[in-house]
């Protein structure tokens, strides 16, 4: 397991791991859903990354846009690679919503919509929400 794995949190933010791939609840929510994807390999390129790890990626991809867009009703989802201070390859996925959604009898709103995001910003949530938030990721993914 990489520093950018450890950093983001593994094992109280885990939605689901596959054989390269890990993906984890964004610990600052910048919109409602925000997820990171790292590669569990220890490379700091994206051109460096196995051919399997690409492989798997397309479908680890298909597995998030599925939950954000038919679970969470995301209409757009944006993919950030910026690795400047986590060096690992890894994205941030922010999800996009022109209107409110609500988990949980809480409303969220997407208040960058339609610009690109903040990922400096993030929601507030506190502790138990972000607790059920994370069972909710794991049992809708």
């Amino acid at each position: 397991m990489n520093s950018t794995i450890k950093k983001f949190g593994y094992s109280e933010n885990l939605i689901k791991e596959y054989d390269h791939w890990v993906v984890l609840y964004r610990p600052q929510q910048v919109t409602i859903g925000s997820l990171v994807l790292i590669c569990k390999e220890n490379k700091f390129n994206l051109g460096d990354l196995s051919t399997s790890a690409f492989v798997e990626f397309k479908h680890v991809i298909q597995h998030i846009e599925n939950f954000l867009s038919k679970k969470l009703g995301a209409n757009k989802i944006n993919y950030i690679a910026l690795m400047m201070v986590d060096p690992h390859v890894h994205f941030h996925v922010v999800p996009r919503y022109s209107s409110k959604i609500s988990i949980n009898e809480k409303y969220y709103h997407d208040i960058y919509w339609p610009k690109p995001p903040n990922v400096l910003d993030k929601i507030d949530i506190n502790e138990s929400e972000k607790l059920y938030l994370i069972k909710y990721f794991q049992n809708n993914f």
